[in-house]
């Protein structure tokens, strides 16, 4: 039997980029000598995208005597030292290799800093496979991201699967238009867009995770 795909996005699902980003601008603007008003931009900044060139912007902005690429190392290393990703969460991605699914990451973002994130949470070992968009220039809500997350759990996108996500446009609307069944990961969040929603809702990852463990248990009991 086929093995079932499941994927999943990464900041702000399986770890909690947010907390995360707060916890390092305030590390980052006391280090700098910075105060809450430049520690709002910088964190407005990282938070829409953080790449090398955004560092560059930053050390323009407040004359910093260290080079955009030596800011984006140390931030790379900060962010890993503070990213987490629940222990529930890690149990529940084995749970669901050990029924018999194949589990992956698709997420945007910087390649070095979203492999350093999955590497010091500890997903990186509990997964079949990640593609970050930056690899290839593939940004969900694409569908080669989806296509290229596949392959590298070793599926293609034909043979259907799951995404389970935060973002309703990148995660549910990119997971649907590539044939993925979707789970939307709200946060108590009201569904925020018009037209088709998520195949089902929950409020936080392991509960998405509990699902798929019950939709395999069914789908193994009924093929008997």
């Amino acid at each position: 039997m086929q093995r079932p795909l499941v994927l999943f996005d990464l900041d702000n699902t399986l770890v909690d980029r947010r907390g995360t980003l707060g916890d390092w601008a305030a590390q980052f603007t006391a280090r700098h000598g910075l105060g809450d008003e430049e520690r709002a931009y910088v964190l407005d900044m990282v938070t829409e995208r953080a790449y090398p060139s955004t560092f560059e912007a930053i050390r323009i902005r407040y004359r910093l005597p260290i080079s955009a690429a030596e800011l984006w190392r140390a931030y790379c290393t900060d962010i890993s030292a503070l990213v987490t990703c629940p222990a529930e969460v890690l149990d529940g991605l084995g749970e669901l290799r050990e029924a018999g699914w194949r589990v992956g990451v698709a997420t945007n973002g910087a390649a070095d800093i979203q492999r350093a994130k999955l590497r010091a949470a500890g997903i990186f070992e509990r997964v079949d496979g990640a593609f970050v968009s930056e690899e290839a220039e593939a940004r969900k809500p694409q569908r080669r991201h989806f296509a290229l997350a596949a392959a590298r759990c070793g599926a293609v996108l034909g043979e259907g699967g799951w995404m389970v996500g935060d973002n309703p446009v990148n995660d549910i609307g990119g997971g649907r238009s590539a044939g993925l069944r979707t789970i939307w990961v709200s946060g108590g969040r009201v569904w925020p867009l018009d037209g088709p929603g998520p195949n089902h809702t929950v409020s936080h990852v392991r509960a998405a995770i509990d699902l798929l463990l019950l939709h395999a248990a069914d789908h193994e009991r009924s093929t008997v």
